[in-house]
């Protein structure tokens, strides 16, 4: 049996899972992959640019020469340009040879991952303006952070990678200026608690240019960026960094006439199976994954889904069971020392799904107020109206903040209600908690307006 994997995503392993499951003599594993990299973790390409990473392999799960070992048959350089579906391969063009020819499969995986947006307008391809994506991505925006003789650095966009990216290029001494379209940074927040972050990162000595639209991008006589433009102002530019966020690269398997989502994903079953091909998978950042509290289907490209869906559809391809319910929306970032997490629904999704809901915020502490370091956090949660189900929190705050979204995405998971929350048994002690956890002070509020309501 001939399995076929796709560009492997960075962060999912399919093929070393199968092999785990299925020996050499039963299951033949081929794997085509564009860059000269495997199974990296891309999360870390920014803390890599910042020097928090101080060496790119160190960002490597696994190399080439250990799938080799694997007796994964692993073709680097290689792009898969069709999938011929009735007929049951793929056509593989070699980029370092211009070679082409089609592979058969039994059964395939399409993991093509997704790729950041550029704008269409003027400049946007000029020497000097980076997506970060890929490790080859990464090797060289620092290439140009290196060689370039200003030190004035303009982000476009203020989502995840956008304001990971503004930290990165503060560590590395540049002035950084962040022109975002939206009225705040990270969308994914609502504006209030997006509002928040701003304030932050304006504090931290990053000019914060909101609310305008980038037009396009000047370059000079040798082709290099010089500055971005938008319809009121020029913003001086060394270096440019697209963060304006990024999409499925879904062309192959909308040319083949696989199902896609309204985000452009791939749709898949809960094994996941591309819906309605029996022997062929999708996983990674190029599938729309089932929203949990809302019951719709969403793009949300994380490593985290990604690496599960690759365990899953190993296991499946191997001869397993393995399913992958659904996710909850749950993120955390950073921007030098504030931290921004965020879980389920914001307040714009609610009404989408057409819930009604309560939304409350508090103010608390990262630990107990009178031990040392303690430091502020700042917490929303929003609740269904009637029934007081946990609907989604988003929080912002120092060191300690954002990994305490974790405890609102067990609930969620479960389905709880706020009041169910406040009875959660969590830890405390001076150094890590007030007494009452900040989330927990939330519920409790959160409670409150759901009794006022009904």
């Amino acid at each position: 049996m001939r399995f076929l994997a796709a560009f492997p995503p960075t962060a999912s392993p399919p093929p070393p899972q199968a092999r785990r499951l299925r020996k050499p003599d039963e299951l033949e594993i081929v794997a085509f992959e564009r860059t000269r990299f495997t199974s990296y973790s891309a999360c870390g390409i920014p803390y890599w640019v910042g020097g928090a990473v101080e060496d790119r392999d160190q960002l490597v799960a696994r190399t080439p020469e250990e799938h080799w070992e694997r007796h994964i048959d692993l073709r680097l350089r290689t792009e898969v340009t069709e999938i011929d579906v009735s007929g049951r391969r793929v056509r593989a063009h070699d980029l370092e040879t211009g070679n082409e020819y089609w592979t058969s499969y039994d059964k395939l995986v399409i993991a093509t991952g997704a790729r950041p947006i550029r704008p269409d307008m003027p400049g946007a391809d000029a020497a000097g303006v980076h997506g970060v994506q890929t490790l080859e991505d990464g090797q060289s925006l620092i290439d140009t952070l290196t060689r370039t003789g200003g030190r004035r650095a303009v982000v476009v966009g203020a989502g995840y990678i956008g304001v990971e990216m503004a930290e990165a290029l503060l560590r590395r001494g540049f002035e950084v200026t962040v022109v975002n379209r939206g009225a705040e940074p990270m969308a994914t927040l609502d504006p209030d608690m997006g509002r928040l972050v701003g304030r932050a990162m304006a504090g931290m000595g990053i000019t914060m240019v909101d609310d305008t639209e980038v037009t396009g991008l000047r370059t000079g006589q040798d082709g290099r960026v010089r500055a971005v433009v938008t319809k009121d102002a020029e913003y001086p530019a060394d270096v440019v960094v697209l963060g304006i966020g990024v999409e499925p690269v879904t062309d192959l398997a909308r040319q083949a006439g696989l199902p896609l989502g309204a985000h452009g994903g791939l749709l898949t079953d809960l094994a996941m199976r591309v819906r309605g091909h029996e022997d062929i998978w999708a996983g990674g950042d190029c599938v729309e994954v089932l929203n949990l509290v809302s019951g719709q289907e969403q793009y949300i490209p994380l490593g985290t889904h990604a690496n599960k869906h690759g365990q899953v559809i190993g296991t499946n391809v191997g001869g397993g069971y393995a399913t992958f319910p659904g996710v909850v929306g749950t993120a955390v970032s950073k921007v030098c020392e504030l931290e921004i997490a965020r879980t389920g629904l914001r307040e714009r999704d609610a009404r989408r799904a057409g819930l009604q809901y309560e939304a409350v915020v508090i103010e608390s502490t990262s630990r107990a107020g009178y031990y040392p370091d303690a430091s502020p956090m700042t917490v929303k949660m929003i609740a269904e109206r009637n029934t007081g189900r946990l609907l989604g929190v988003q929080i912002i705050g120092g060191e300690g903040a954002g990994k305490r979204v974790d405890i609102a995405a067990v609930a969620l998971t479960a389905g709880m209600t706020v009041e169910q929350m406040t009875a959660l048994d969590l830890g405390y002690a001076p150094p890590f908690s007030p007494v009452w956890d900040p989330v927990l002070v939330a519920a409790r509020k959160a409670v409150r307006k759901v009794r006022e309501t009904r």
